[in-house]
């Protein structure tokens, strides 16, 4: 069968890939469009296949919270370019997966290519990613995801590279959350509250600092201990550290300015490539 140049056109513009691939597909399917687009992805697993030994250094963050239910998930999804990082088709997936993460039972990196896609359930999650994969030519991996369940916020840095997930204790406007998770973007705290670090971790500290106070009266040698635990904690607990927008008062005394209950519960924050 005789394949035109206006066949190959309108088909190459609903899948995106090279003329010469969506000819041949045409072709070797007798013009039947659905029968082509089987043909090209069982051809294009074998590239995925191929790729899978391949390194992905590059990616993107993505978030998504649902509106209705505060639910948020957040991806890092890697691919191996940055230009490829930048691209429409790869957005667009990453927020795809995003997507995924918040409707899936339970989210995780391994198996989440194996559910039905939340966009398209007549597909899994992985027949999309090859699609995409047809259409980018490099290894697209599910690095990592989280979640996150009720009052969550979110925050993507203009790059792509920088994303956090925030879960509040109680209902507070958007801006607020919008605040904390930039501030958590920018400031990098490991931990919520100082009950959240190591203990062992803490008791090194208080011997490190009581050395330095050796010799003076033990009041004298409390004080000094707690103001400079308090100075440790606030280096990188996220409740404790200067706010970003008014470093006079804590992240936790902004957030209690708004409401007496308002705290955070947990947060997320991934970076491409840091762990």
């Amino acid at each position: 069968m005789a394949i035109s140049a206006a066949q190959v056109m309108a088909f190459r513009e609903k899948v995106g890939l090279p003329m010469m691939d969506c000819k041949q597909a045409l072709t070797e399917c007798n013009g039947d469009e659905e029968k082509a687009l089987e043909w090209l992805r069982a051809k294009g697993k074998g590239r995925v296949e191929k790729a899978a030994t391949r390194e992905a250094s590059e990616g993107r963050i993505g978030c998504h919270v649902d509106a209705a239910t505060g639910v948020g998930g957040i991806v890092e999804l890697r691919c191996e370019t940055a230009p490829v990082a930048s691209t429409d088709d790869f957005i667009r997936l990453t927020q795809a997966v995003a997507r995924q993460v918040v409707a899936a039972a339970n989210p995780v990196a391994e198996t989440l290519r194996t559910e039905k896609f939340v966009d398209k359930p007549s597909q899994t999650l992985g027949d999309h990613m090859d699609d995409v994969f047809n259409r980018l030519r490099e290894k697209i991996e599910i690095k990592r995801v989280a979640r996150v369940k009720g009052h969550a916020g979110q925050y993507v840095h203009f790059n792509g590279r920088v994303g956090v997930l925030v879960e509040m204790s109680v209902a507070c406007p958007d801006e607020v959350k919008a605040d904390v998770c930039m501030h958590i973007a920018a400031m990098k705290p490991r931990v919520t509250r100082r009950e959240d670090v190591d203990p062992a971790a803490v008791e090194k500290e208080k011997a490190v600092f009581a050395e330095e106070a050796k010799g003076k009266p033990a009041p004298v040698v409390e004080k000094m201990v707690t103001g400079k635990l308090g100075r440790w904690f606030s280096e990188f607990v996220l409740l404790e550290q200067a706010f970003v927008k008014d470093d006079k008062r804590s992240v936790g005394d902004m957030l209690k300015s708004v409401n007496p209950a308002l705290t955070v519960n947990r947060f997320v924050r991934f970076e491409v490539g840091v762990v």
